[in-house]
């Protein structure tokens, strides 16, 4: 099988820091190129791949701010599309533009849906709902108004993420800076709890950050800017627990998957997702409000370290992820 896996162009893949889409695109190449498929993926030119790599910039624009995002996306799509003869299956990573270049190929696409930044986005997958192949990453976020095949969720790669059962008394809050991650509402809930917080994220609303985090900032509550891998992975494993206190119905949630895996027990706001990766009181809590996360700390020793790892590795490992994957490749080509 020869399988074409469209990665986006904002960043590379696998990103040094932020980029969930580029991760995931690029644990699914290379978990498939472990199994043994023909993986070509086509993302940044700095991208790392065991398969073989195509592009058409050599980095992505977020990190090149000289070149036009447009021009560059459409670039990067038409260099899949004008070889699409070449693959079995097309596994779009990059949202909705794909689609429309599917009534003029031959080759089957099936389109992960990594969440809707409108609902002005819908007619595009509408207009293809009979011909596309559409996943969602939960059962949350899906569109009354589309088709699914299935729902996968996203799959990291376990053995980057190391367990600790010993951890320090700090809080985490790991995510983008912006209202919809809820770093205001972390912060409060650390001072109400008396402990300390680490915020760690990419700054992406710089108004929000200057006005509602910065003069926040002290001993107590420390910014240390954005995590690569290794650091992440150290705080997360360390910490007491991850703040998830989110405005918004987040399609997946990738730093509680994560923070999960280190042992780390998550409180976060009972929205979207959320539900579908923790388990109340198990591995986490669902809250509805700051007094209520505040409440859960005082509660996170009931909680087992191990529990958090064990139902995080069995529900959001690369492994499983791929191997879904590949059944739904199975199942269109033998449609």
């Amino acid at each position: 099988m020869k399988v074409a896996v469209l990665a986006p162009v904002a960043w590379r893949t696998p990103p040094r820091h932020y980029g969930p889409w580029e991760q995931v695109a690029s644990n699914i190449a290379e978990g498939l190129v472990k199994l043994g498929v023909e993986v070509s993926l086509f993302a940044t030119g700095d991208s790392i791949t065991s398969g073989k790599l195509y592009s058409i910039c050599n980095t992505g624009y977020e990190e090149d701010r000289n070149q036009d995002a447009k021009v560059l996306e459409c670039l990067h799509i038409s260099n899949l599309m004008e070889r699409a003869g070449e693959f079995d299956i097309i596994h779009n990573n990059f949202d909705f533009l794909p689609l429309t270049y599917s009534g003029l190929i031959k080759t089957p696409i099936i389109t992960t849906i990594h969440g809707f930044s409108s609902p002005r986005i819908i007619p595009v997958y509408k207009k293809y709902n009979s011909t596309g192949h559409y996943v969602s990453i939960s059962n949350s976020d899906r569109s009354a108004e589309l088709d699914y095949l299935a729902t996968v969720y996203n799959g990291l790669n376990t053995d980057q993420f190391e367990f600790n059962d010993t951890p320090d008394d700090y809080l985490l809050y790991f995510g983008r800076i912006h209202h919809d991650k809820g770093t205001a509402e972390a912060i409060e809930i650390a001072k109400k709890s008396k402990r300390k917080l680490l915020i760690a994220g990419l700054i992406q609303d710089e108004s929000y950050f200057n006005e509602k985090v910065k003069p926040q900032l002290g001993p107590d509550i420390e910014y240390i800017g954005n995590a690569e891998p290794a650091k992440r992975n150290i705080l997360l494993q360390n910490a007491y627990a991850l703040l998830h206190p989110i405005n918004f119905n987040e399609p997946f949630g990738m730093s509680v998957a994560e923070a999960m895996l280190c042992g780390t027990p998550v409180i976060a706001f009972n929205k979207g997702s959320m539900p579908e990766l923790i388990k109340h009181e198990k591995t986490g809590f669902l809250v509805d409000n700051i007094d209520e996360a505040v409440e859960a700390i005082n509660q996170v020793n009931n909680i087992k370290r191990r529990d958090c790892r064990e139902w995080s590795e069995s529900q959001f490992s690369c492994d499983k992820m791929v191997g879904d994957y590949l059944k739904l490749y199975e199942y269109i080509l033998d449609k």
